[in-house]
């Protein structure tokens, strides 16, 4: 079985709203469909610079970076991608099966991209998605920034629940979802009706990987961890552990921020990608 919606309606309201929302991606910007063993991935490039390669959380799309593409891609250049599997642009041929073939795909998609090193920034799967391809695959990988990663075993009744109930604030009026959650209530209402009408699409993906001792202990890359205080996950405990295993790696825990933390704390969210991909630069031809 590959990712697909269950109904042509479907997907066409779909990508009606996914158009909507690409037109405010805030600068000039290039769609690239990069061909992988498990189909073609589509890949939103803006700027100019040593790249980054930005993987989005569940449900979210290349889109979901927009409100920090104008500040990023002052500096560097972007990569934006559809994880396959999921609803977007991208078109899945093959399945997932495992954390090797999540792996295999994301080295196919930075192969495609031609560059000898990238920055790899991830939101919650997607920093999962890019710690795996650190601990698999690292060929490419100039560094990791993983906010707010899965794969440490967030059990999956608690992300539900929490899900549900980040997803009904979406639809209060900004007045009030203002008082109640930080950050910008225009970029939870820009990306609700996305996140809804691609509920009506059958995800595809490897089951959920929860990473070993042996794994972590192998990433040999500059990482950094940045958690939230009310994390779905202890976020002391997970930094320790991370601290004690990998020798390269920084962590940092934002106060007061849930798993929505780069909604929350969107300032915080471009200094920290900034400072990271920063680091580097002399290493990282354009």
């Amino acid at each position: 079985m590959v990712g697909k919606f269950v109904k042509q309606k479907a997907a066409d309201r779909y990508f009606a709203t996914y158009e909507a929302i690409r037109r405010k991606w805030p600068v000039p910007s290039e769609e690239l469909d990069v061909e992988t063993r498990f189909g073609a991935t589509r890949v939103r490039r803006s700027g100019t610079g040593p790249p980054i390669v930005l993987l989005h959380g569940a449900m979210g799309t290349s889109l979901s970076w927009y409100p920090w593409a104008a500040e990023l891609a002052a500096r560097h250049t972007l990569y934006a991608v559809d994880t396959i599997g999921e609803p977007g642009r991208s078109v899945q041929t093959r399945p997932l099966e495992n954390t090797d073939d999540e792996a295999d795909w994301l080295a196919d998609v930075l192969a495609g991209l031609g560059h000898e090193r990238v920055h790899l920034v991830g939101m919650s799967r997607g920093a999962c998605l890019a710690l795996n391809l650190a601990t698999r695959r690292p060929a490419g990988v100039a560094g990791v920034l993983a906010f707010e990663p899965g794969g440490f075993g967030i059990a999956f009744r608690k992300f539900v629940l929490w899900s549900i109930g980040e997803l009904a604030r979406w639809w209060l009026p900004a007045a009030i979802l203002r008082r109640m959650s930080a950050g910008d209530p225009s970029v939870r209402h820009t990306m609700r009706p996305l996140v809804f009408r691609g509920m009506k699409f059958k995800i595809q993906m490897a089951p959920q990987h929860v990473f070993t001792d042996d794994e972590l202990r192998s990433i040999d890359v500059p990482t950094s961890f940045v958690l939230g205080e009310r994390s779905l996950i202890n976020a002391r405990e997970l930094a320790a552990r991370v601290e004690s295993l990998v020798p390269r790696v920084r962590t940092e825990i934002v106060p007061r921020a849930t798993h929505a933390l780069n909604l929350e704390e969107p300032e915080l969210t471009t200094a920290r990608i900034l400072a990271f991909a920063g680091e580097d630069h002399a290493g990282l031809p354009e």
